[in-house]
């Protein structure tokens, strides 16, 4: 048997830190090292001799931890979400001076929702129409989730590609709010309520039919399978990886 890649989990006390920790001690080729909540600072690795660094904490700091995983030479794999194009680039910069590290940030772990997204953005050059829909637990704190984001630019992308517009639409008034956000010229709505969990609905609308790509989580140990797998691939992906997508050769 080959030797067990040594893991830390961070934010181990949240609902998918604690779900992470599980999914590691179940796995056979898998060590847990680490398990470090919110008051716990990512210095307390060293020494641990974690070769993969998971991070499920919050937006406020999730960057800072994945740049000091990058200069303690600790692989990363990141579902906290909240990034942006700039501090995207930031890690970049950082990893410039850590060739060997990888680091994989995705906005959903969960393979289903990856297989969505992708068919998705595929399918979105052939419909006049597209706008996606994402539905989550009430204390989720980013609108719209960072899944949503990622799938509408890249059916965005696509569109482009294909040398389609936006889609049509002909409000010239509403409240505030009432046609989603813009990303990219796709429309998304967030949902908040209570029961459920992680739940994205992409429609595609052509004159006279309609297709609707849903993928639904309902339960965290959704997310698990790519988390794992993620974990199991950083190693061999230096430099930074954005959506699971990309490790499953789907991108």
């Amino acid at each position: 048997m080959s030797e067990r890649i040594k893991v830390a989990v961070l934010g181990a006390a949240g609902r998918m830190g604690s779900t992470v920790v599980e999914a590691v001690e179940a796995a056979p080729d898998l060590e847990l090292v680490a398990a470090l909540d919110a008051h716990h600072d990512v210095a307390e690795l060293v020494g641990s001799g974690a070769q993969v660094a998971v991070d499920f904490t919050v937006p406020s700091a999730t960057e800072a931890n994945v740049l000091a995983l990058v200069d303690a030479g600790i692989h990363a794999v990141v579902g906290t979400t909240g990034w942006s194009e700039e501090s995207l680039g930031r890690v970049r910069d950082r990893l410039t001076d850590q060739p060997g590290v990888g680091v994989l940030i995705a906005p959903n772990f969960a393979l289903g929702a990856v297989l969505a997204m992708t068919f998705a953005a595929r399918a979105a050059r052939y419909f006049e129409s597209v706008e996606v829909v994402e539905l989550h637990h009430p204390e989720k704190v980013d609108a719209p989730s960072g899944t949503a984001r990622h799938t509408a630019e890249a059916i965005a992308r696509s569109r482009a590609a294909a040398g389609l517009g936006v889609s049509p639409d002909a409000t010239t008034t509403a409240l505030d709010g009432a046609r989603g956000a813009d990303v990219e010229g796709v429309r998304v709505h967030a949902v908040r309520l209570r029961g459920l969990v992680a739940h994205e609905e992409i429609l595609l609308g052509n004159p006279g039919e309609m297709l609707t790509i849903r993928h639904d989580s309902f339960d965290r140990v959704s997310f698990m399978p790519g988390v794992l797998l993620g974990v199991r691939e950083v190693g061999r992906r230096p430099g930074l990886t954005v959506g699971l997508e990309h490790v499953l050769d789907l991108g």
